[in-house]
């Protein structure tokens, strides 16, 4: 794959941002939402025309992505996504569930109504999404709403770690969303914001271990 057509996050440069942190942000946050197709290689001086910059800040924000396993690093200044088996798949999901549905439960604590409405305009966001089949942003508003819904305590130490394993599973997101009305035809996000509405922990957490499972699940089957 030529590495300069790479379609990459659109990530503004923050203020007070290095150009590494922000290059590293960009890369990990492409791969987070599936911008690194499977089994394509890119290079390294590719992806560093892709951002404009010159090779050692890409460089070193490889080399993070490759030790949090979201990359491989292969011969000849190349890296690609990590080739996916359904055992692995399988561990990555549920790691998922386990750290999502907990932290969606803690989240109880920290549901006001400026919460409940902000996670209520993001799915509204996710449902036009869908509605215009618009794959790009099917996958942000989803990342979104989860990182919304998990990210509401100041002292979270969840989010970080569940951001990990998306990184593992982001790459495989657009084959999950191919039959989307097939495997999902219930709205999981709407049940989550029900039960955080009601204060009810045990149907939050169902209703996050299906999204996990109606969002995913199915991809076991073709990765066996």
């Amino acid at each position: 794959m030529d590495a300069p057509t790479l379609d990459l996050a659109l990530e503004p440069r923050l203020d007070g941002e290095t150009l590494q942190q922000w290059v590293f942000r960009r890369l990990r946050r492409s791969v987070m939402a599936g911008r690194f197709p499977p089994g394509k290689a890119v290079t390294i001086r590719g992806l560093a025309d892709a951002l404009g910059v010159s090779s050692m800040p890409v460089r070193e924000a490889l080399r993070r992505l490759v030790a949090e396993r979201a990359l491989v690093l292969l011969d000849n200044r190349r890296v690609r996504v990590p080739e996916m088996t359904a055992r692995r798949f399988e561990e990555l999901m549920t790691t998922r569930t386990l750290l999502e549905c907990e932290a969606a439960a803690r989240s109880l604590g920290v549901a006001d109504g400026a919460f409940i409405e902000r996670l209520d305009e993001l799915n509204r966001a996710s449902d036009a999404a869908v509605a215009a089949s618009d794959t790009e942003a099917m996958i942000e508003t989803n990342l979104a709403f989860h990182a919304a819904l998990y990210g509401g305590r100041a002292d979270n130490v969840l989010l970080p770690l569940i951001e990990s394993v998306w990184l593992q599973i982001g790459p495989f997101m657009r084959m999950a969303l191919a039959d989307l009305e097939t495997h999902y035809p219930v709205d999981r996000h709407a049940e989550a914001l029900a039960a955080l509405r009601s204060g009810d922990e045990a149907a939050l957490r169902r209703a996050i271990e299906a999204d996990i499972r109606d969002g995913i699940g199915h991809l076991l089957a073709q990765l066996g």
